[in-house]
């Protein structure tokens, strides 16, 4: 795919712009302008990540706002009563001052360059949104410090009313061929994140991976401040994927029916990535269908049973 990745100009124009764009349904207004700056990259949305927050600001009751950030606005507070806590809290107890928080998702977004399981760009955006968190003040809660007043321990809730509309804001985006090199591996051994983007290219029946699964990936500092990336595949068919429940007597072919009807909802082959990564299906699963193929049954494809063999011999989870 000529053009993908793009150039950097293009690429760092791109991201510019993002919080610029307004959030619609569809994230439509992004994928659009993605188009029209980098038409050889088809981004498409992938999955949405949410249930994180940001602490927020500080308003008057009818919506007149104080600060965008309550931990600078009530240091300055306090270092204006001399650092009398006791008496700061005084001069605003009977306001009932409003805190906010950004309530947040990421949305991830993925663009194919190749057939390889890691050509792909992955694009992740935050998605966040104020609204009302709680009061200031507790009167029956007292903090004792600044930490308790930014984190109190029973907080006075208020409705979680919207302050502000949804805005984007980039988070990161990624080369993933680049990233799966530079993920730490085993001595004399393959990274899992590797193994597994290599065991899913044995089944081109399965399509591209960055149709099914993204990586989230986290960076760290080692003990001598270097930095550590680490990552894990995400399904996309996770929230549409049951558990597996397995009947531990079967064998043959009702165990072979099992793993079929797994699959149907998803891609050949599913049963076995998703008891590799992701927990729905039981790593006892695997041992099970490897002893029928010790005993001679045959209903896996002959590139899924080698696959099979491979990890009941050395087991894995990423």
């Amino acid at each position: 795919m000529p053009g993908c990745p793009p150039d950097e100009p293009t690429l760092q124009r791109f991201i510019a712009e993002i919080e610029t764009l307004p959030v619609r349904p569809h994230h439509s207004a992004l994928l659009d302008r993605a188009v029209q700056l980098m038409p050889d990259c088809r981004f498409r949305f992938a999955l949405t990540r949410g249930g994180w927050y940001r602490p927020g600001g500080i308003l008057r009751p009818d919506g007149e706002r104080i600060s965008d950030d309550l931990e600078s606005w009530i240091e300055a507070q306090v270092e204006a009563c001399e650092g009398d806590l006791g008496e700061c809290l005084d001069r605003y107890a009977d306001q009932h001052l409003l805190v906010t928080r950004h309530a947040g998702k990421t949305n991830y977004f993925v663009a194919a360059y190749g057939s390889g399981p890691a050509e792909f760009l992955q694009l992740e955006v935050e998605e966040t949104q104020e609204v009302l968190d709680r009061e200031l003040i507790d009167p029956a809660h007292l903090p004792d410090d600044v930490q308790d007043v930014l984190e109190p321990d029973t907080p006075l809730r208020v409705a979680a009313q919207a302050v502000g509309h949804s805005r984007y804001r980039f988070r990161r985006i990624g080369d993933m061929r680049q990233a799966t090199a530079r993920i730490g591996r085993p001595v004399d051994g393959i990274a899992p994140l590797q193994r597994f983007m290599n065991e899913w290219s044995a089944n081109p029946a399965r399509g591209l991976f960055c149709e099914h699964w993204i990586v989230a990936m986290r960076e760290h500092l080692d003990r001598w401040k270097n930095p550590v990336l680490s990552a894990a595949p995400v399904s996309l068919h996770a929230r549409k994927l049951k558990p597996f429940h397995w009947d531990a007597g079967a064998t043959g072919v009702a165990m072979g029916e099992q793993l079929r009807a797994f699959d149907r909802v998803a891609y050949p082959g599913a049963w076995y990535f998703h008891m590799v990564a992701g927990g729905l299906v039981p790593r006892d699963i695997g041992y099970a269908v490897g002893r029928d193929l010790d005993s001679g049954f045959v209903y896996l494809a002959d590139a899924d049973a080698r696959l099979l063999k491979g990890w009941v011999v050395a087991p894995y989870a990423v």
